[in-house]
């Protein structure tokens, strides 16, 4: 565990995370983007979601509106990794002893697995809808959980 907490002080020694931390403009504005990455992320996903459960979107089919909002879900969860990185970055030390913190993570991978098993097992339409279903609660919670941290900071 030593070795973590050398990595994480490393990190918040950095001059980017420094920068961050220090400046009245630069974290609201990573943060601002990385909140409207997320809103891109969850809009994308909760389309499919939908579709998936029969709430939506039904002059397409679930491959034809996957593939056309993938690109959009990519690139905005690339754009939510870095500036999410960037943010962790500016105080690692507290964000990674922060519960809803981790809580977001493990959803993150909960999300992540989930969607992995949809695109792998086909779409099959009970297991499909299990998949929405899932994926717009995991998505729900990690938006929560993410607001959670910015109030459980010290």
């Amino acid at each position: 565990m030593v070795f973590v907490q050398d990595m994480l002080l490393w990190l918040q020694d950095t001059d980017v995370a420094t920068a961050i931390r220090e400046s009245d403009l630069l974290f609201p504005a990573v943060e601002t983007v990385h909140v409207l990455a997320i809103a891109l992320v969850v809009g994308t996903i909760a389309q499919v979601d939908l579709r998936l459960l029969g709430f939506g979107f039904r002059g397409r089919t679930v491959a034809e509106l996957t593939r056309a909002v993938l690109p959009w879900t990519l690139g905005s969860f690339l754009l939510a990794s870095v500036t999410g990185a960037l943010l962790f970055a500016s105080n690692p030390v507290h964000y990674f002893a922060n519960g809803p913190f981790r809580l977001k993570f493990l959803l993150l991978l909960l999300a992540g697995g989930n969607a992995a098993l949809f695109h792998l097992l086909g779409r099959r339409p009970v297991a499909a809808r299990l998949s929405g279903a899932v994926s717009l609660c995991c998505w729900v919670a990690i938006i929560a959980s993410g607001r959670w941290i910015g109030f459980t900071l010290q």
